[in-house]
């Protein structure tokens, strides 16, 4: 693999990433879908990912293939770690196991007064109950499929480079 292909494929990366990320955004403020604890979980990764990809494309092209190789397989990993969380949330949606204790609402207040207006202002945003789904997978379920898909490129391109240069 070039050094292009490993650039183009690490921008690429980090705007799958993005994209993501504006679709998690765009849901919530556009589709009135607001996340639970374990959703906004899983939108640290692809920030991480994004920062990774970055410099594993700013470095690609610069003949240091190896930091750029390394960089790529963090956003990888990065990667895994929002679609780990994911099947963690979607075990959650299903009843599998149960979520954090961020899950639920944790209301703090000083009087009672203050925390019945607390309980009757808050979302009630739950992490066992999926927003929407379709085919019968939540956003949880898509966010994993979608995450892993992303870290299988970025895995195999940050390994095939290594392929590439062995065979030569």
């Amino acid at each position: 693999m070039t050094s292009f292909g490993l650039r183009a494929r690490a921008f690429t990366l980090a705007g799958g990433s993005l994209t993501a990320l504006l679709v998690a955004f765009l849901s919530q403020i556009v589709g009135g879908l607001q996340p639970c604890i374990l959703c906004l979980y899983q939108r640290w990764p692809y920030v991480i990912a994004i920062a990774f990809a970055l410099i594993a494309g700013i470095f690609g092209p610069s003949g240091n293939g190896k930091i750029a190789r390394l960089f790529l397989m963090l956003a990888g990993l990065a990667l895994l770690t929002t679609a780990g969380i994911g099947v963690f949330h979607v075990g959650v949606e299903h009843g599998w196991w149960t979520g954090t204790a961020e899950c639920g609402n944790m209301i703090q207040a000083g009087s009672i007064e203050d925390l019945r207006a607390a309980i009757n202002n808050a979302p009630v945003v739950r992490c066992d109950q999926a927003q929407w789904t379709l085919l019968g997978i939540s956003i949880a379920g898509y966010n994993v499929l979608y995450a892993v898909g992303l870290a299988i490129i970025c895995l195999f391109g940050a390994t095939q480079a290594d392929a590439d240069r062995s065979r030569r």
